[in-house]
């Protein structure tokens, strides 16, 4: 394991400061609720000029959940509980934006409703301002809709968790194992970039630098939310340090990203199970290559075979081969579940052929193309040393989007 290494070198008052610091956050962004304002979600289908994109009764019921929530801390019984007192803090810091954005959404249909009863005023003067001003409070409301929407959106559960990363060789032979541990090289640094923990689980190396395969967890705050959308094939199109001749040739590696299981999510009965210890293979050192530390797990239901040995102990190699298994179970079971439900989806990782691509690594021209949202950069060899971060915030966009444009359809059907 030493070369894989080398190859990419609460309390109760800080929940009651969470809590202060979303109510200062609805305080800033919107005037506190007065009894117009409790009214006005009824008038606003009586007041605007279209209706709305948001949906007010949803909206409604958030807001009330927020009041709700606020009143509990002032209840004896919240506060001398430590962890309902937290519980409280998290659920009502997550609606704090969404009723922020809705108190401010509600005073401005009042504005323009209001604008729109100035416009036949007998003031001729006041009639003009009125009518002028409509067109910018119309783009405004129509920009908090928009963000409204973003935010009720719902999350992926996983997206704050720890993940499971494999990296294959795919098409390609000796070229496609350094591709292979390239893309090792790139998630080790980007993890760095981050202050993410990196450990390797599994490794399977050949002898010129490159992997077969390579298996490693990545320990940090909304990992599995950024690195998910690297699943699938990555192809690179160069000439190989292996070519005498100087021929450019394609070649493939395959990145499937996993959210880290715990065992109450996903229980894996002993009985399913059947343990192999082995000798742990590579450098030489205390307890590798002389204790049999190695493990590998077959799942008898599945088939599924997993290895650990890059810890010294027995115990800690089964721990680490257990979790990539839950993980390798989760998959299964999500692509089981949207199959029934009819989604034409193929698996995470597909078959490793070069035509199934979602990103190319071109050397010769110095360029980056990820195809499922078309976007290129020439910016190759600072994407080599871990720099995926455009790539990431544009791939989080664009799903954003289209969730949001299925979320404003079912609002106006």
């Amino acid at each position: 394991m030493r070369h894989v290494a080398e190859i990419g070198a609460n309390h109760s008052g800080r929940r009651r400061e969470s809590a202060r610091s979303a109510r200062a956050t609805i305080a800033r962004q919107a005037p506190p609720p007065t009894p117009t304002d409790r009214g006005a979600a009824k008038k606003l289908s009586q007041t605007e000029v279209r209706a709305p994109m948001v949906p007010i009764d949803q909206l409604t019921n958030i807001e009330a959940r927020y009041d709700e929530l606020d009143a509990q801390f002032g209840d004896p019984d919240v506060t001398s509980d430590p962890d309902r007192l937290r519980a409280i803090g998290r659920e009502q810091a997550a609606l704090a934006p969404i009723v922020a954005a809705y108190r401010s959404y509600r005073a401005l249909v009042e504005q323009i409703a209001d604008n729109e009863a100035m416009r036949t005023a007998d003031d001729p003067e006041m009639a003009e301002l009125a009518a002028e001003e409509l067109p910018t409070l119309n783009a405004r409301r129509t920009a908090l809709e928009v963000e409204i929407l973003e935010l009720l959106l719902p999350k992926d559960p996983h997206d704050d968790r720890n993940v499971i990363v494999e990296i294959r060789a795919g098409t390609g032979g000796d070229e496609a194992a350094l591709f292979a541990a390239d893309l090792f090289r790139i998630y080790q640094r980007y993890a760095e970039s981050r202050r993410w923990k990196v450990d390797v689980i599994s490794a399977s190396e050949i002898g010129i630098g490159g992997l077969k395969e390579v298996v490693f967890e990545v320990q940090g705050d909304g990992a599995y939310a950024r690195l998910k959308w690297e699943s699938g094939v990555h192809r690179v199109q160069r000439v190989p340090e292996t070519e005498a001749q100087g021929r450019i040739h394609t070649s493939t590696a395959t990145v499937a990203v996993l959210p880290e299981m715990d065992e109450i999510e996903i229980e894996v009965p002993e009985s399913d199970i059947r343990i192999d210890v082995f000798r742990s293979s590579g450098p030489g050192g205390q307890s590798v290559n002389t204790t049999d530390s190695a493990v590998r797990l077959t799942h008898l239901p599945t088939g599924i075979v997993i290895s650990c040995q890059d810890e010294k102990s027995q115990l800690q190699n089964r721990k680490k081969a257990l979790q990539v298994l839950r993980a390798r179970l989760y998959q299964l079971e999500e692509e089981k579940r949207l199959a029934e439900r009819g989604a034409e989806r193929k698996s995470m990782v597909g078959g490793g052929e070069r035509s199934e691509k979602i990103r190319t690594y071109n050397y010769p021209q110095s360029r980056v193309t990820d195809h499922r949202i078309g976007l290129t950069s020439h910016r190759l060899p600072e994407i080599m040393a871990g720099d995926i971060t455009d790539f990431l915030d544009a791939l989080a966009a664009a799903d954003r989007a289209q969730r949001l444009e299925e979320a404003r359809t079912l609002s106006a059907a």
